[in-house]
């Protein structure tokens, strides 16, 4: 019972970690990459569709993607998706091909987006957080329940916290990561 306790926090911590990972693919470093439009969504004859199911999208050059849509109808609809959405880009068209540049960050756009993958962090360790309480509530359930004795209770929260600075100790690193990936000029 324990070991599905410690096992159950165990991959819904590393779900968070991954969580995040995804999460940043979104915040747009010096780069260009495919990941920053996969949030977006395309209104294809009446329902929203995720770009990447209308339109095939490459990386050009380092500064720059193009977006082909497959059917030549759509592309009204992606440059439209592509304005709506958050990414603040204007998109340039050449017939059925969508092009959009990438400009350079500034210093101060840089802090800014260093602050949002702070933010993101301090998410995901919120959400192990709450990961952990709830593992430790559930031992303490069954210490109550008779069903374990004192020292298992303590010694499975002594390994549920660890199983959580491990976690703690990997949103860090991920955080670091992409802030170096971000100030990289």
């Amino acid at each position: 019972m324990l070991n599905e306790i410690k096992n159950d926090a165990q991959t819904r911590m590393a779900k968070s970690v991954d969580a995040l990972r995804h999460a940043l693919q979104k915040v747009r470093t010096g780069r260009a990459s495919t990941a920053l439009v996969d949030h977006i969504k395309v209104n294809y004859y009446g329902s929203d569709m995720p770009l990447s199911q209308v339109a095939s999208v490459a990386v050009s050059d380092a500064r720059s993607l193009t977006i082909t849509p497959w059917e030549k109808q759509m592309v009204g609809a992606v440059e439209k998706a592509i304005l709506a959405s958050d990414l603040g880009l204007t998109p340039n068209t050449a017939g059925t091909t969508i092009r959009l540049n990438l400009p350079a960050l500034t210093e101060e756009r840089r802090r800014d987006l260093a602050k949002v993958v702070h933010g993101e962090g301090e998410d995901a360790k919120v959400a192990i957080r709450n990961i952990r309480r709830d593992a430790i509530q559930r031992v303490k359930e069954l210490q109550k329940e008779k069903q374990i004795s004192e020292d298992d209770e303590r010694r499975a929260e002594d390994e549920i916290q660890k199983i959580t600075d491990k976690a703690i100790k990997d949103v860090d690193e991920v955080v670091k990561a992409k802030e170096q990936e971000l100030m990289a000029v």
